[in-house]
């Protein structure tokens, strides 16, 4: 009993470690996207700022935050769940703080240039690797998908038309991304975990 309870208490330590949450950092930037983890830390009120352009914002922790407004607007709340994505257009100058005692994750995908009319289908994602991938969002800038594997399992071989990025809220890349050019690419798990990532196909 002492050693299964050992176990148990092992596998819970092991599984806090992989979605702890993380300094802020910044991934990468080119002409489309920028892309960075920023950390919301519990009770800390954040500085007037503002964003100028659509953001996607994947929740790599449960929060909860308040948004205070310079316009004058009432202040508003709202609770975030872990894995939740969400699309983010510019609201004018706001303060943020986060009002309960959990710090977390948001991995930020800054989507630099509208989206375009030829853009019909960013990948054939959602036949190709059906069984993975789910449809969150779409809009004229880009196309969300969720995507879960199984630990050791491999993802359909999929053809895009443009680039896309990858937030991978669990597995072995937890709480990172990367960017994935145009063409055919194949999502891979090589943990012993299960994976779960959102892919922000781009539509430009």
């Amino acid at each position: 009993m002492r050693t299964l309870l050992k176990v148990q208490l092992a596998l819970c330590v092991a599984g806090l470690t992989a979605f702890a949450v993380e300094p802020g950092a910044q991934f990468f930037e080119n002409d489309q996207v920028k892309v960075f983890r920023a950390l919301e830390k519990a009770h800390v009120k954040g500085k007037y700022h503002e964003h100028v352009v659509n953001r996607v914002m994947v929740y790599l922790q449960a929060g909860k935050q308040h948004f205070d407004f310079q316009d004058g607007r009432k202040g508003v709340d709202v609770t975030w769940k872990a894995g939740q994505v969400d699309w983010s257009k510019p609201e004018g100058i706001h303060q943020p703080e986060v009002t309960d005692d959990n710090s977390f994750n948001i991995i930020e995908v800054e989507v630099k240039k509208p989206g375009s009319t030829k853009a019909a289908e960013s990948s054939d994602a959602l036949k190709a690797d059906a069984k993975n991938s789910k449809l969150e969002f779409e809009n004229d800038q880009v196309r969300v998908l969720r995507v879960k594997l199984a630990a050791h399992a491999k993802g359909g071989k999929v053809t895009r038309t443009g680039n896309a990025v990858v937030a991978y809220i669990s597995g072995p890349k937890a709480n990172q991304a990367e960017w994935v050019t145009a063409g055919p690419s194949q999502l891979e798990n090589t943990g012993d975990q299960a994976l779960e990532a959102i892919v922000v196909e781009l539509k430009n």
